[in-house]
């Protein structure tokens, strides 16, 4: 994909929708398009968070160590969403394992480069931190939900 394609995927994806052209530009500049098959690994719980990932097409689970009972699935995402926010914050260390359910189109941003260029462009690291942060509400709800449900059936 080249950067005029990558931009152009960007602007379509829910989750950049709105941002303005140089933005799109920019985040083009440091993103690679990643193909995954059904049932490849795209990073694993307690890893070092090195990517940011916008979900293009396809499904990915997102699942949980549990002890003595193995993997958990906690949440499902689909087309428009983001993968990942543990390269947000030190230690950048991955909170789910994140798997690919069918045939996952990404689109992967390194971490570093995306944090200089939040930095460096204050109003895009604003915004961006902000629909973050929804994305780790959503993450976090859904969690409680999950561990409610699963520690809430005692019979």
């Amino acid at each position: 994909m080249t950067e005029d394609s990558l931009a152009k995927a960007l602007g379509d994806h829910d989750f950049f929708r709105g941002l303005q052209a140089e933005q799109l530009d920019d985040l083009a500049a440091i993103a690679t398009k990643v193909e995954m098959a059904r049932g490849d690994l795209i990073f694993a719980e307690g890893g070092h968070a090195d990517s940011a990932y916008a979900i293009v097409d396809g499904s990915v689970a997102l699942e949980l160590k549990v002890s003595h009972r193995g993997n958990h699935i906690m949440q499902t995402l689909h087309s428009g969403e983001m993968l990942g926010w543990g390269w947000l914050f030190p230690p950048h260390r991955w909170s789910f394992s994140a798997l690919a359910l069918d045939p996952t189109t990404l689109i992967r941003f390194d971490a570093e480069q995306l944090r200089l260029l939040q930095d460096e462009d204050c109003a895009l690291g604003y915004v961006m931190m902000k629909r973050f942060a929804q994305v780790m509400t959503n993450r976090l709800a859904a969690t409680r939900l999950q561990l409610v449900d699963f520690y809430g059936n005692t019979h």
